[in-house]
């Protein structure tokens, strides 16, 4: 194998992920690759709120699609935007080695969530967010902000809104690390499943790029994605449900801390459990279970009806 066409979205940030990815693949096996810009419907869907159109697969479908059709060799996803259920012919042989996975915010004027005005205007398209930030600081004035990395910063530029809030490791991946006001602790903010991981998806016959591909990957993030993504899978959550996960090795155990929030913040839960590292798929049924156990199934069963 001589030559890889890898798919990704248009975004500067995905532009920036599908290049680390093929240096990285390149670096690891002499591999050469080529990047191809495919639009998938959520970037074609910016004027609606992601809540609204329904956060599943929306910005990776086109990848997958153009995976099964044999248009490209492999798909580099964020693997939050990427759902619980992946379709048989398709397969993640590499995890990448995780990023920061906290959550960040910028501000017009260097403010902090604490700092922030009564009433300040913050943006973010992420229902978690919105629900974690009204749970936090229930006087602010939250809005659903759509758009990528740099459109959100130059709307807190233009005074359009007193703040934004993103995913660390975006801003990292970009340079623009100096752009941030605040980095939110996990304890404090919890992340998204998936948060600053980034998976490789190809086609599961393709046994060469599985091989080539599998050199990349990190088991620790692995196991920390597969126990993040079973309890979204057991709550039966997509990607725009106010639900945060969060796991990671402590002491040669892996730690997973979650919670599921209401819209308006009024409801919070929060479950911290720990496991053996290979028992990662357990510790998410046995995580979700305890949030169920907690009321969690009622919480998000009223966000489906206030969303429907």
């Amino acid at each position: 194998m001589k030559h890889l066409r890898i798919g990704t979205r248009g975004s500067v940030l995905a532009k920036w992920q599908a290049e680390f990815v093929r240096s990285q693949i390149f670096q690891s096996t002499g591999i050469e690759g080529e990047i191809v810009i495919i639009k998938t419907s959520g970037d074609k869907m910016q004027a609606s709120p992601l809540s609204q159109i329904g956060g599943k697969g929306i910005f990776i479908k086109e990848l997958e699609d153009a995976l099964l059709e044999e248009s490209i060799d492999i798909a580099v996803h964020s693997i939050k935007d990427v759902p619980t259920q992946v379709p048989p012919q398709l397969a993640f042989p590499a995890i990448c080695r995780r990023e920061d996975v906290r959550d960040c915010i910028v501000s017009g004027n260097g403010a902090t969530l604490l700092n922030l005005r009564e009433g300040a205007r913050v943006g973010t398209g992420s229902l978690r967010r919105q629900a974690q930030l009204r749970h936090l600081r229930p006087d602010l004035d939250v809005r659903d902000l759509r758009g990528n990395v740099d459109t959100r910063l130059r709307k807190v530029e233009a005074g359009e809104y007193d703040a934004v809030m993103l995913a660390k490791a975006g801003l990292d991946r970009l340079g623009w690390s100096h752009r941030i006001s605040e980095t939110l602790s996990p304890e404090v903010c919890v992340p998204a499943v998936g948060q600053g991981a980034l998976g490789i998806e190809c086609r599961a016959s393709d046994i060469e790029t599985s091989t080539a591909l599998a050199r990349l990957d990190d088991a620790e993030t692995r196991a920390a994605i597969v126990a993040e993504r079973t309890l979204l899978s057991v709550l039966q959550g997509g990607c725009q449900v106010p639900l945060g996960a969060w796991a990671h090795m402590e002491r040669d155990e892996l730690v997973l801390e979650a919670c599921v929030c209401s819209i308006d913040g009024l409801q919070y839960l929060k479950q911290r459990e720990a496991a053996p590292q290979a028992e990662a798929r357990a510790l998410g049924e046995r995580m979700a279970q305890r949030l169920i156990d907690a009321g969690a199934q009622n919480i998000l069963e009223q966000v489906s009806r206030q969303r429907g």
